[in-house]
């Protein structure tokens, strides 16, 4: 008993020796001004206690390596657990950016096409009575141009609909996302499995991602935090309907499992333009749908998964993520090689992911 004790005393040393390994480095914020460790702890944990955020866990990328990495707070608030290296948060929408450099894989192995109509790889019989679906391609999916709303559930009569002519507005829709998710799992000739499968060997793999999946593994159950709503009270998530009713499939717009680690290798592979060529980072870069103009008459667009702006942040990718109990934010300069991403088991994740940004925009 006591040598298992000694081991566990160990094992929470190296966890917490390489938490805090990451902020022995120099860092710098988005303006090119050295900030300190002791900085943005303090920032985080005067932003947790006034938001009630019970843990997180973050990462700063300087020149396209991490040089700050913090856990703070607890992954089980009943349970005094506090957050480690080891915790996986749900990323919600974040989901939506790495599908999308999943989806150019496709395109650039020739077995999609961005421009053409869906139903040509796969008719979907849930919204057959409307043959304005015919028109809808990946490209509008992706760039949420297809006309469907973000979930059937959010409808008053909980069907799946075609709110205006394909590729006329923006809606930002989740049942866009998953149709492309089944177009890509019938192209396969396989289940939600095989499509994580090879997700896994495409993505996740060649930038070393270890613990990244759409599909809950046990290792992701075995060590993600509990989730809390916005009075800070426990969610019963695996009664509740979302899980239920997406446990076991590749939810391309919301059900990825991360932590900042792992997430930080996707962006950096993103910002090194790895994996995919330069003509597929175009595509997903260039601004597809205007979403709306800032009163600093900035206008802020959807490209394919990704959300952007105008000058000064052109060179700016950015996503949020808001599932129950679980909201994150992550942003990166592609130019500058400069980026962060936050996890929390919160519903103020992306709250805290924009005043990271201000932040990190000082000029000290």
């Amino acid at each position: 008993m006591k040598r298992n004790l000694l081991k566990q005393s160990i094992l929470l040393l190296l966890i917490n020796l390489l938490a805090n390994c990451y902020a022995q480095n120099k860092i710098q914020n988005l303006k090119g001004f050295d900030i300190s460790p002791d900085s943005i702890n303090t920032f985080l944990k005067t932003r947790m206690d006034s938001l009630h955020i019970p843990g997180l866990s973050i990462a700063v990328i300087n020149n396209s390596n991490v040089v700050y990495h913090k856990t703070l707070g607890y992954a089980n608030l009943e349970k005094k657990l506090p957050v480690t290296v080891e915790t996986i948060f749900e990323g919600a929408s974040m989901s939506k950016s790495v599908f999308s450099t999943f989806v150019m894989k496709f395109v650039e192995d020739g077995k999609l096409d961005l421009d053409k109509p869906m139903y040509e790889y796969l008719p979907y019989e849930d919204i057959t009575y409307d043959e304005r679906y015919k028109k809808i391609t990946a490209r509008m999916i992706l760039s949420h141009r297809s006309g469907f709303p973000n979930w059937r559930e959010n409808e008053d009569d909980k069907k799946l609909k075609i709110k205006f002519d394909p590729d006329t507005d923006y809606e930002y829709s989740g049942e866009g996302y998953q149709y492309l998710a089944m177009v890509l799992k019938h192209i396969l000739g396989t289940d939600w499995n095989g499509l994580e499968t090879y997700f896994q060997k495409e993505i996740a793999k060649p930038l070393g991602l270890e613990h990244t999946t759409f599909i809950e593994d046990s290792y992701a159950l075995k060590h993600k935090a509990e989730p809390y709503d916005k009075e800070g009270n426990w969610i019963d998530w695996k009664n509740e309907y979302w899980y239920k009713k997406d446990k076991g499939i590749f939810v391309s717009s919301s059900s990825i499992r991360s932590e900042p680690i792992d997430f930080s290798k996707w962006m950096i592979g993103v910002m090194n333009k790895k994996i995919l060529s330069e003509t597929s980072y175009k595509e997903l870069f260039k601004h597809h749908s205007k979403i709306t103009t800032l009163s600093t008459g900035v206008n802020v667009y959807y490209s394919l998964g990704f959300i952007t702006a105008d000058s000064p942040h052109h060179n700016t990718y950015f996503h949020g993520g808001s599932n129950d109990g679980f909201t994150c934010w992550y942003m990166m300069d592609v130019e500058k090689k400069w980026g962060y991403v936050v996890f929390t088991n919160s519903m103020f994740g992306e709250k805290l992911g924009n005043e990271l940004w201000d932040y990190f925009e000082k000029e000290y």
